[in-house]
């Protein structure tokens, strides 16, 4: 089985009223965090509504981001190509690229706030269809070609890219909530996938059939896909006992469900919890939820159950969150460095081996330590010191217990 990657979702979602700059700069905090901790990947989204997601433009939140780490890879999650002239998403995703040392992946979607595409005057309708005529686009420029292109919302004249990625080819992928259409566009493009819709009951229900659109699309398009480009979104606290992560996270996540999902979205068929307790049992522990509250072993026994319902994949993304304070949010991710991704991925099986085969086979060895002292009894005066360490270290002879079944 191939290794998973792992990675983190910043979409971001944080409650109001907290000061916007340093909120920017923990969420900067955390992308230097999982990359000294190993991590894979880091996403952020782009949102121009609803309060609590503010990164406007994730191309700046991750150039910063890139000066404050090494290795681990930045994903726009994602670009909202609607809203924008795809030369121009074009160019800055080739200079993300430059400025991050070739580590930038290109996320798009079509926009998930109603809110956002009515700040544009933009149709909801007509949403996706633009997506799907602007990726086309979009790779064209990122392969060199010169462009010449009329659209119902953009024009091209001879457009061409001043420079390409430094990437030999820039990694894309595509948004899949619940419908189809992601999947399609994927399969359509012979590009990546995230499925951000894995959090709610619909999502995590469509995974199983959702591969199937994709392979159906490349197919008809003469493309070829593969699971391993394949990331699924799932949302995790962790800590050492389920107690603790449930204390920790419980009031978060009921002002986050409450304040965001059903406040501020209206999300239809959600209604607000009455208790933290509730927000827990009902979010993380009912049937038909990607969510884990819990331990590490609760967590890799949930990516392997996502792993086997979806027919599998290749990144899983956990989904950052305010439900626990930043001490315990960095504690809950560094647990998941720790202890989840070397159980998934079987790093330690080796280790586990070798001290088993040390335990099974202790008579192999017991030669070594004759050969040892063999040599110690051949010199007289360390014969001599070694006798008396072996009196100091006897154990003191301690007299038998009385039989008090016997009679005197």
């Amino acid at each position: 089985m191939a290794r998973m990657r792992f990675g983190a979702f910043l979409a971001p979602h944080h409650p109001i009223g907290e000061h916007p700059m340093l909120v920017f700069r923990s969420d900067l905090d955390l992308a230097a965090h999982l990359d000294r901790l190993g991590f894979d990947e880091f996403w952020c989204g782009e949102h121009h509504s609803s309060g609590w997601e503010m990164i406007a433009s994730p191309e700046m939140f991750l150039a910063a981001a890139g000066e404050r780490t090494h290795r681990i890879r930045l994903g726009t999650g994602v670009v909202s190509l609607p809203y924008h002239h795809p030369f121009n998403v074009a160019q800055r995703m080739v200079q993300l690229d430059w400025m991050t040392g070739g580590r930038a992946i290109f996320g798009s979607g079509p926009g998930a706030l109603a809110s956002d595409a009515h700040t544009f005057g933009i149709d909801p309708m007509v949403l996706r269809d633009r997506q799907d005529e602007a990726l086309g686009v979009i790779l064209r420029l990122f392969r060199g070609e010169r462009v010449t292109y009329e659209g119902d919302w953009f024009t091209l004249r001879n457009a061409k890219l001043q420079l390409l990625p430094q990437q030999e080819e820039m990694e894309c992928a595509v948004a899949s909530q619940v419908s189809p259409s992601g999947m399609t566009l994927s399969g359509k493009h012979g590009v990546g996938i995230i499925s951000l819709g894995s959090m709610s009951t619909e999502g995590l229900l469509s995974l199983p059939t959702q591969w199937g659109f994709a392979e159906d699309a490349a197919k008809a398009s003469g493309k070829s896909i593969d699971r391993k480009n394949w990331r699924v979104l799932m949302t995790w606290h962790i800590a050492e006992t389920r107690e603790q992560a449930r204390d920790e996270a419980a009031k978060g996540l009921m002002r986050w469900h409450n304040e965001y999902t059903v406040g501020t979205l209206m999300r239809p068929g959600m209604t607000a919890y009455k208790s933290p307790e509730e927000a827990v049992e009902q979010y993380a522990w009912a049937e038909g939820t990607s969510a884990v509250i819990g331990t590490p072993d609760d967590l890799v026994a949930g990516i392997k159950k996502l792993i086997d319902l979806s027919g599998g994949f290749g990144t899983v993304i956990g989904f950052a969150h305010d439900w626990a304070n930043r001490q315990n949010t960095q504690k809950s991710w560094d647990m998941v460095a720790r202890y989840v991704v070397p159980e998934i991925n079987r790093y330690c099986e080796g280790l586990h081996t070798s001290r088993q085969y040390v335990i099974d086979h202790r008579e192999a060895f017991e030669r070594a330590g004759a050969a040892v002292l063999s040599k110690i009894m051949a010199n007289e005066k360390a014969a001599a010191a070694f006798e008396v360490t072996q009196a100091m270290n006897a154990p003191i002879p301690t007299p038998s217990a009385p039989d008090f079944r016997r009679k005197a």
